[in-house]
């Protein structure tokens, strides 16, 4: 397997924003990877399978911890701007610049760990549909369901290098 981070990013304290750390709690099960029950704690790398960090909002720092990785996955919620309640897509490196100081994206991201240490990883972005923001560390059902389907589908990702796996149904592998 090629040296990879899955990033999960959201505040795991307002419900369906945290869906990220279920997911990787999900897949590091599947990985028999040591973590805490304890939403929005970390997880142990033990030198196999893919690594795991979650974190409240994606920051600059992050471009040298991503520059050392040949690929990444990005997982986040969304509010419903996104076409598919789950959408699983390749991005690239590209700056963006956004009106809130403390928001930037997986492309940006990307974009500094290229400038700043001439490394980028080849990447996906996971946005999973969110129903629920009140405080509480308990998904609402249907993105519940949604973190069982977008594990299912990192996990497709890992094993197959070449090629996205179908994210919805009856869509074709690119």
């Amino acid at each position: 397997m090629e040296k990879t981070l899955i990033v999960g990013y959201g505040n795991a304290d307002r419900q369906d924003d945290g869906v990220a750390w279920h997911v990787l709690r999900d897949l590091a099960e599947r990985y028999a990877i040591p973590h805490s029950e304890e939403i929005g704690e970390g997880f142990e790398w033990t030198g196999a399978g893919p690594h795991f960090l979650f974190v409240l909002q994606l920051t600059p720092e992050l471009a040298e911890t991503l520059s050392g990785y040949e690929r990444a996955c990005f997982v986040d919620a969304h509010t419903g701007a996104v076409p598919h309640d789950l959408q699983c897509i390749s991005i690239d490196s590209e700056y963006q610049t956004s009106p809130f100081t403390h928001h930037m994206t997986p492309q940006t991201l990307l974009s500094l760990a290229q400038a700043l240490y001439g490394e980028s990883p080849s990447a996906v972005l996971v946005s999973i549909r969110g129903y629920a923001f009140g405080f509480s560390n308990e998904l609402s059902p249907g993105t519940a369901r949604l973190a069982g389907e977008a594990a299912q589908w990192i996990e497709a990702w890992l094993s197959s290098p070449d090629a996205l796996p179908p994210c919805q149904p009856g869509e074709e592998t690119s």
